[in-house]
């Protein structure tokens, strides 16, 4: 069982035991509990469902060298669904 989560305005996928690393959370401390509530689509043993609302993808992206974000490590301990 997996889901595709949107965390800090990215998509993840998302497993149990399965270790993330996510642009920086504010309110997350070492060692709390972080729910996800913008859940995009839930794999239950192949019965898929998708969410309502669909994303669009970003055209005409540039990067720039010299910027670094900081992380936060997720580890994810089950998915509900």
């Amino acid at each position: 069982m997996y889901a595709i989560v949107e965390i800090q305005g990215q998509q993840f996928k998302a497993e149990q035991g399965k270790k993330l690393f996510v642009h920086h959370i504010k309110d997350a401390e070492a060692g709390k509990t972080v729910e996800f509530d913008k859940v995009l689509l839930v794999d239950a043993d192949g019965a898929v469902k998708v969410g309502a609302p669909t994303v669009e993808r970003r055209k005409d992206s540039r990067s720039r060298n010299g910027h670094r974000e900081q992380f936060t490590e997720v580890e994810i301990k089950s998915v509900i669904a």
